[in-house]
Formats: C-alpha cells, sequence, structure tokens
C-alpha cells in the first residue's frame, strides 16, 4: 500500500494492522512530542502527539537515515537554540 505525505494518521493506522507509534524517552509529558512509526514499505510516518488523528508525513528509510545522520552530528542544533 503506497502511503502519501500528509494522509491522517489515524488512516495509516487503520490500514497497517500491528503498527505502533513511538516516541523519545526524553518526551516531557507536556504534550510537545513527535511520534513515528515503521511502516510495512520500510518507511517511516511522523506525527504530531498533540493531533494523534491529524496528518502525518511519511519518509523514506533512506530519507530518515539521512535526517538521523545529521542530527547525530549536530546539524540542528541551532534550531533550539
Amino acid at each position: 500500500m503506497q502511503i502519501s505525505n500528509g494522509v491522517m494518521a489515524g488512516a495509516i493506522s487503520g490500514a497497517t494492522p500491528g503498527m505502533v507509534w513511538i516516541k523519545s524517552s526524553a518526551s516531557v509529558g507536556n504534550g510537545n512530542c513527535v511520534e513515528v512509526a515503521s511502516l510495512a514499505s520500510g518507511g517511516v510516518a511522523l506525527r504530531n502527539s498533540r493531533f494523534p488523528d491529524g496528518p502525518a508525513l511519511v519518509f523514506t528509510a533512506a530519507e530518515i537515515e539521512a535526517f538521523l545522520r545529521g542530527a547525530k552530528d549536530a546539524e540542528f542544533d541551532h534550531l533550539t537554540r
């Protein structure tokens, strides 16, 4: 099943039995969390935890790998300063 960006996160979950949304253990419980879920296609869906049925962004495994590599190398640290 091809899942597009901006599709409602609830629709992704409904079409993907056993799908689990996870968030970082660094989340402080104030609702400002990003959640991710693995897709059967090998990609990753990303949603805002405050809007669990709202739209989700969908990335390929290569896109997520590139982003995580940059995050680990502190390329995005300036965004939170």
